[in-house]
């Protein structure tokens, strides 16, 4: 067979039943295939190093020249010259695991509660929510299809560019009844890159995936930091609002003035169960929250309003068939919104709770106990099994401060209480 060139391959017809091959006689091992069908493609055959022989097609008639066809022939059988294997190769690449496919086996393995959190403990179904959400919004749309060992710190920080960009913005129907508006921003690339960082990490320690994580030295962008308070004029109005709007929603009226007076997450405000109430000890005994077991003291406000709550259950703010804990997220929202605080959600109480605290001059290490930051001494962890009562009267003078605003009375000024050792407690 000459060389071949586009008069040569143009003369070729389709041998019916069985494939055409013609071989290049300039470059050993490069040919054209035609098909019965007719469909052709320039290919090259050749040896492993084990003596097996292999065709690998690399490009369909038309799309090239045979001369640019020839220039990626040569290339290609000069790496099997130096121990390659490209047609393995290529198998290798379509069997390997996709982003969308690591994502889809990390969530997998967090539903079966075999993926830690930062604080050793297995993640919660909420949180796997929003990590399934944020790799169905953002990361399978934008990186998806790309193998994951394949994939480099420029195509993450291409990701995150785009997210902050708003090219994943949509609003997306989430039921019959329920939608997601999803708006991209610097706050939520951060979030996604933490977490696709995270899968990154798992995958490398089960072999999935080797090498550098694609996440690790990512340019962030900073968002803008949350500091929304409420002031006294605003709990005051809020108040009015619930008092009013209690009667036809009195569970998310309940839960909103909880939060309130407890600086307690909506999740775990929502969620409580009764056996969690230690009533003696003035506070709540957490099973689960975002740092795992938690024990959080509560003022007199917060135990009588939990005490007027009726029992019903094993929750204090069930659903409606009593199996479960309520979702109150949209109702609680409305009510912020009726009280003309539509920039203002329930996790602006537990700052307002915290920014309470500090005004009343107590510091940092207390207002983190109040609010169940995470803590790291053995003796806390494992020993101390009720909060001691400066950590009680604290929690009642911010709660009775809290809920005179919400009465829409005024507060006495509150003077820090000094410790033995002269420090604000």
């Amino acid at each position: 067979m000459p060389k071949l060139t586009k008069r040569v391959i143009d003369a070729l017809r389709p041998t019916p039943g069985a494939d055409l091959f013609a071989w290049d006689n300039e470059l050993r091992g490069f040919g054209v295939r035609v098909k019965p069908s007719g469909s052709a493609s320039f290919l090259i055959q050749y040896r492993t190093a084990q003596g097996r022989t292999r065709r690998l097609a690399f490009a369909k008639l038309g799309t090239i020249t045979p001369d640019q066809a020839r220039v990626r022939a040569r290339r290609l059988l000069t790496d099997v010259e130096d121990g390659g294997d490209p047609s393995a190769e290529r198998h290798q690449r379509r069997e390997a695991l996709t982003v969308t496919q690591l994502c889809r086996e990390y969530l997998d393995a967090a539903r079966k509660g075999v993926v830690a959190t930062r604080f050793k403990r297995p993640k919660r179904p909420s949180t796997v929510a929003f990590d399934a959400g944020r790799v169905t919004r953002h990361i399978v749309p934008l990186i998806g299809n790309r193998v994951a060992r394949e994939l480099t710190r420029a195509d993450v920080q291409r990701m995150a560019d785009d997210i902050v960009a708003g090219r994943t913005a949509a609003v997306i129907k989430t039921g019959p009844r329920g939608k997601a508006v999803v708006t991209g921003g610097a706050g939520t690339a951060a979030r996604v890159i933490g977490l696709l960082g995270g899968i990154f990490t798992w995958a490398e320690r089960r072999g999935l995936v080797s090498g550098p994580n694609p996440a690790r030295g990512v340019e962030k962008h900073r968002g803008e930091a949350k500091d929304r308070v409420l002031s006294p004029k605003e709990l005051a109005k809020l108040g009015a609002v619930l008092r009013k709007q209690e009667p036809h929603c009195q569970l998310a009226a309940q839960a909103i003035k909880l939060i309130a007076l407890t600086g307690l997450r909506r999740e775990e405000a929502c969620g409580l169960r009764w056996s969690e109430i230690d009533a003696t000890g003035s506070c709540l005994r957490l099973e689960s929250s975002k740092t795992g077991r938690s024990t959080r003291p509560i003022g007199k406000p917060a135990l009588d309003l939990l005490l007027s709550v009726p029992r019903t259950g094993e929750w204090v703010f069930p659903n409606r068939s009593g199996d479960g804990s309520a979702d109150l997220k949209k109702i609680i929202a409305g009510l912020f919104n009726a009280a003309e605080l539509t920039d203002a959600r329930s996790h602006d109480l537990r700052r307002t709770f915290a920014s309470t605290a500090a005004e009343c001059g107590y510091g940092d290490a207390t207002i983190a106990e109040l609010l169940g930051h995470a803590r790291r001494g053995v003796t806390q962890r494992h020993y101390i099994r009720r909060p001691d009562d400066a950590l009680i009267a604290a929690a009642d003078r911010v709660a009775s401060r809290i809920a005179a605003a919400m009465g829409g009375g005024t507060c006495a000024e509150i003077l820090p209480i000094k410790n033995l050792g002269g420090r604000t407690a």
